[in-house]
């Protein structure tokens, strides 16, 4: 048996064969049988074994099984990798000055999308991959072993194609938005703009991705063209997902649990039938904290979805625009400072709510049968996520068992 006793930057990885990684202070397990009362299903001294690309066993440091290698986690703790459920990666350029702007006094709108439309569509496809690839080698150093990933900064059929072809040969979580805003070549006729998204489009665009989704809000599409988009992707074979609610009230959460799509995200203005919906359907509440903090934007109440048995999800909604964080450990800190949450609560969502959000049971647990996707943190326990903000705290990364930081 060999031993690892690194906890930093990973070299090559191990041989073949099975894993212990043990001495671990705190094993987030996301069982909840495991630990009655907690979702998060903590072990203390714990291991975890692993073997390929999938978690064989978890328990206690001192019933470990043998292995053919050892890692020592050196009292930290260990979690199951971030799912990040919302970004928009596909893109080319910053807006910098617009940033400054609004911290200097402007709000935001929808229109600024324009500007990133723009750089997108003269970029190379070469450009746009090494965009994405950085931002997410970005995103893994912090932990996020699965994403998901949207077009929406191209509004022609060719551009919107090209991007979700990038971004198929880097996730199997990819996302047809072109119903992001009317393009604006087509800005004074914007049911032209939902008969390309709907028709020419959606045919180029459907191979290569497994969700649609829609910005339904005032400035982008309102309830009935985003029905409209959302149905005509779902007999494509696409499942929905929605920008729902996140510049003011409307139909968007509705509309998501009516169709059943699999998560509605921002959700920041609610109704209390809007929070009866999400708590009596599939559908997650996935909530992008980065945006409220980026824009200067009401906070979304996180505790209401939750004391109403709703399934919430925390994603960064990375983006040139209203979010450009790519840090979960970011997102969970706001959370549990600005909106409600505990940090079991805020480390759950990130994790295990995620992969609801993609409708996925294989990732965000560790569990004997799930993907060995799993984040090493320097400290003995998930909650310096949100006790020390801003710290580096992951020391070490496998993604699909094996180790990448």
């Amino acid at each position: 048996m060999s031993t690892d006793t690194r906890t930093g930057p990973a070299g090559p990885p191990a041989p073949g064969g099975s894993t212990a990684i043990v001495n671990i202070a705190a094993l987030v397990t996301n069982d909840p049988s495991l630990r009655p009362g907690s979702p998060l299903g903590t072990l203390r001294d714990a291991a975890v074994v692993i073997e390929g690309d999938r978690v064989v066993w978890t328990g206690g440091s001192g019933r470990v099984p043998a292995t053919d290698h050892r890692v020592d986690a050196g009292g930290r703790a260990v979690l199951p990798g971030f799912v990040d459920s919302h970004s928009h990666l596909l893109f080319a350029g910053d807006r910098t000055e617009e940033f400054n702007a609004r911290m200097s006094g402007r709000a935001y709108s929808a229109g600024g999308i324009r500007t990133t439309v723009a750089a997108t569509r003269a970029a190379s496809d070469e450009e746009l991959e090494a965009n994405l690839t950085r931002h997410l080698a970005e995103a893994l150093r912090q932990g996020t072993t699965t994403f998901e990933t949207k077009s929406g900064y191209g509004l022609t059929t060719a551009d919107e194609a090209r991007a979700l072809r990038v971004a198929a040969r880097h996730t199997d979580e990819v996302t047809f938005l072109g119903a992001h805003i009317v393009a604006p070549e087509l800005a004074d006729d914007p049911a032209a703009y939902v008969a390309l998204v709907t028709g020419p489009m959606l045919d180029a665009c459907a191979p290569h991705a497994r969700w649609i989704d829609v910005f339904c809000e005032r400035g982008a599409f309102d309830g009935d063209q985003a029905r409209a988009v959302l149905t005509a992707g779902r007999a494509r074979g696409l499942h929905p997902r929605v920008h729902a609610n996140q510049l003011s009230y409307g139909p968007g959460v509705q509309l998501a649990v009516e169709l059943d799509a699999a998560s509605a995200d921002h959700c920041t203005h609610l109704t209390d039938a809007d929070v009866d919906a999400l708590a009596q359907g599939r559908t997650v509440a996935t909530l992008l904290p980065g945006a409220e903090f980026s824009t200067r934007a009401s906070w979304p109440d996180a505790r209401r979805l939750l004391d109403a048995g709703a399934t919430v999800a925390l994603s960064t909604d990375c983006n040139p625009g209203s979010s450009y964080t790519s840090s979960v450990p970011f997102c969970i800190a706001l959370a549990v400072r600005d909106m409600g949450m505990t940090p079991d609560e805020a480390v759950w969502s990130a994790t295990a709510g995620g992969a609801a959000a993609l409708r996925r049971d294989d990732i965000g647990r560790l569990v004997p049968g799930a993907r060995a996707d799993l984040t090493l943190l320097d400290a003995p326990s998930h909650v310096h996520l949100a006790y020390r903000p801003g710290v580096p705290l992951v020391a070490g990364v496998w993604r699909r068992g094996v180790r990448v930081v």
